[in-house]
């Protein structure tokens, strides 16, 4: 198909502003606004400048869209000239959220309720410090987005977006949402779908970082799939000591991942697990690979493997694997580890954190 500059129609509009125009919060706000709602993105000046100069493009399953001339802005304060808005879309990664809420504390009575997409099951808490609980709504996506440039993403597998239904705004979100075709369903539960999240998530995501090695590798050889699940039964029992339940996801069998993890043996769950992951990543290298290979300098590992880890200490629950994946990739990212040392050598660190 050729590009169009619309492609849905809704009967509600809202006044949406985007932090950030990344893979979300492109194809967040790029649908969105495909979808006549108003939205306003939120960058850096550069990210800004760039955005402006090609417009945001969007690869969706009926074709290439291009929104050739954004609202697109580099400051909160002109930001708010363009509002008031009706919701605000968090949309970076979690490792900026603790200098954008700084950056918006002083702002924070003008901004409207705030939907967090964030990964990671700590980002809720951190925004309601500056915004208070009842202007934060945890939300979720499933939907595998590639990211081919600023303001440029494709869609790789449609899936959904999860909404906690406990704000008054939420029933229309999903019926807008739905009308942007970003497939929404409602959740009643924050805990037990970000939790759930995290689940797939961690899957794979540390180990493909640190051997350099893609999630179908890792999950066809046998100890580094042992790996893989004692990590997420280590996840799943914190879980459970909070009274926290896995719940499927958009798209997203969380409940049979749990189960698998924890009930079946691993000559049984390994071919289940190895043609969904093949299917669902398989030569795609996932955020933390592509974080460290981008030389970021930083990683959200922190804040899944480590919150896991956290919520463990808390909870007097051991979490070794996740404690050794988050420690050897933080400092892999942040060059105390030179990038080759565990690189295609799997070998090398099962035995570590078997020694560990």
């Amino acid at each position: 198909m050729g590009l169009t500059s619309v492609a849905f129609e809704s009967n509600s509009k809202m006044r949406f502003l985007c932090f950030g125009v990344g893979a979300i919060g492109t194809y967040l706000g790029g649908s969105l606004a495909l979808a006549n709602q108003i939205v306003v993105f939120l960058d850096r000046p550069e990210t800004v400048a760039a955005v402006r100069q090609t417009g945001l493009r969007l690869r969706l399953n009926d074709g290439e869209h291009v929104i050739e001339r954004p609202d697109v802005v580099g400051s909160i304060e002109e930001a708010l000239t363009h509002g008031p808005f009706d919701a605000a879309i968090v949309a970076v990664k979690s490792f900026d959220t603790p200098g954008l809420v700084h950056s918006l504390a002083p702002y924070h009575v003008a901004l409207p309720p705030v939907l967090c997409f964030q990964n990671g099951v700590e980002n809720e808490s951190v925004l309601a410090s500056v915004f208070g609980n009842a202007k934060v709504i945890a939300c979720t996506l499933t939907s595998a987005i590639g990211r081919r440039g600023p303001g440029d993403i494709a869609l790789e597998r449609l899936r959904g977006v999860g909404v906690v239904s406990s704000h008054v705004l939420v029933p229309t979100l999903v019926s807008i949402f739905n009308a942007a075709g970003l497939e929404a369903s409602p959740y009643q539960n924050a805990a037990n779908m970000k939790w759930s999240k995290m689940l797939t998530n961690l899957m794979t995501n540390a180990s493909a970082a640190i051997l350099d090695m893609t999630p179908a590798e890792i999950v066809a050889h046998p100890g580094l799939f042992h790996l893989e699940m004692r990590q997420l039964r280590e996840t799943l029992a914190v879980m459970h000591a909070q009274k926290i339940s896995a719940v499927d996801l958009p798209g997203t069998p969380v409940r049979a991942l749990a189960l698998l993890a924890q009930s079946f043996p691993e000559w049984v769950s390994r071919p289940l697990l190895s043609g969904s992951v093949g299917k669902g990543r398989g030569e795609k290298m996932p955020s933390f690979h592509i974080d460290l290979h981008g030389k970021r300098g930083r990683s959200e590992v922190e804040y899944l493997n480590g919150a896991v880890v956290r919520y463990g200490e808390s909870l007097g629950i051991p979490t070794p694997v996740n404690r050794a994946l988050n420690e050897i990739l933080t400092k892999l990212s942040s060059g105390d580890l030179p990038l080759s040392t565990y690189a295609h050598h799997p070998e090398r660190l099962l035995a570590e954190i078997e020694a560990g």
